[in-house]
């Protein structure tokens, strides 16, 4: 079941237009990238999710019904421009936005506790605010974000800031609310962080959906017949025994080993079954494996108009 759908939607300012068309689902218990190059249009099409603008054109489905203002209670929302009051004290800061999402005092005090302790940070609830560092405020949003436990999820590059030992962090908090039920959206550039955690992926450029699936679907689809052999033996007998079959695209010795590898793209209409064969027989083979494209290599292809 998909938890949100997004029907044609289109958003103009005067001339310009933010999103042209734009549809996808988003499936219930997945974590979900939203992608594209800056000014794409992802954050307007965040802030058209969560009814900060409205559409155009098009419409917003949110468990299968028109998402209405009720509804952002059960959506939890990270926006890229963030901001907290500078002068007040942490703990009664991240109080004050549990109120806001409808959690009693006394419930917001106890979840923050379990939080702060979680992230490291229980000795700065008396704080201020002002005396956080950029990560470990960023920390603190997250928290309020996540607090009154939101089926959606929205965070808009939430890795921007963290070092890669607190960026991990976020990554594991993120795939532990996934598995115990939310759905989680967010806008990055980080590919690696797509590749880590991503189910499904949306790339969007220039106002448009360019792209949609499932992150590996995604990336075997565009992957280009190449492959890279590991193997034992002479280089020479390797290129000669594969010649009918295949395009070498390089060769090097495995580094502190005996053996050497290949890459190869396959030609037109040969099979991958007498490609191993003819390697097998002209070397030992160890490998041969399939060189899937990375998301950054898709990324930057879709954007340049290459794919």
């Amino acid at each position: 079941m998909d938890i949100l759908q997004i029907e044609n939607v289109t958003k103009r300012y005067s001339a310009h237009t933010a999103l042209s068309d734009v549809s996808l689902a988003v499936p219930e218990g997945s974590i979900y990238g939203l992608l594209g190059p800056n000014g794409a249009g992802k954050s307007t099409l965040i802030r058209v999710v969560n009814r900060i603008t409205l559409p155009d054109a098009g419409r917003v489905l949110f468990q299968g019904k028109p998402i209405t203002d009720e509804d952002i209670y059960r959506i939890g929302y990270l926006p890229e421009e963030r901001g907290l009051y500078k002068k007040m004290k942490v703990g009664e800061q991240a109080i004050f936005f549990a109120r806001l999402k409808g959690l009693s005092r006394r419930e917001a005090i106890a979840r923050l506790k379990t939080w702060f302790i979680r992230f490291g940070i229980e000795d700065w609830w008396n704080r201020k605010v002002e005396d956080l560092s950029k990560g470990m405020a960023q920390k603190v949003q997250f928290i309020t974000t996540v607090l009154h436990e939101p089926k959606l999820l929205i965070f808009d590059e939430p890795f921007s800031g963290f070092d890669p030992i607190n960026a991990n962090l976020l990554k594991q908090e993120i795939l532990r609310l996934r598995d115990e039920g939310a759905t989680v959206i967010f806008s990055t550039h980080n590919m690696a962080s797509v590749e880590e955690i991503c189910d499904h992926i949306t790339l969007i450029n220039k106002s448009r959906n360019i792209l949609s699936g499932s992150t590996d679907e995604v990336r075997r689809r565009f992957g280009e017949n190449i492959f890279e052999v590991v193997f034992e033996g002479a280089t020479e007998r390797l290129r000669d025994g594969l010649k009918p079959y295949v395009e070498v695209l390089d060769e090097a010795a495995v580094a502190d080993s005996s053996l050497n590898q290949m890459r190869i793209r396959l030609n037109d209409g040969v099979s991958l079954r007498e490609s191993i064969a003819a390697a097998n027989e002209a070397v030992e083979l160890r490998s041969f494996r399939e060189v899937i494209p990375s998301m950054n290599d898709i990324f930057i292809k879709a954007v340049e108009g290459k794919l």
